[in-house]
């Protein structure tokens, strides 16, 4: 998978650093060079991208809500 474009700004590049699985949701929290950038995503979202503390995600944040795209 690529991102060939994306027209949110404020983007983030960074590694897992923690993650805390919940039944529902899962708080990730993403080590970029900025500091660190919390996402709350589904745990199914988290199983499906295949999140591990280590993985290469882009934090895509747009007003209050931030997204993740695994690289």
């Amino acid at each position: 998978m690529s991102i060939q474009a994306i027209n949110v700004r404020n983007q983030f590049k960074g590694k897992v650093k923690e993650i805390i699985r919940g039944d529902v949701v899962s708080e990730i929290d993403v080590e970029t060079p900025w500091g660190i950038v919390t996402s709350v995503i589904t745990t199914r979202s988290v199983d499906s991208l295949e999140l591990k503390v280590g993985s290469e995600v882009v934090a895509l944040v747009k007003s209050t809500e931030v997204s993740l795209a695994k690289l």
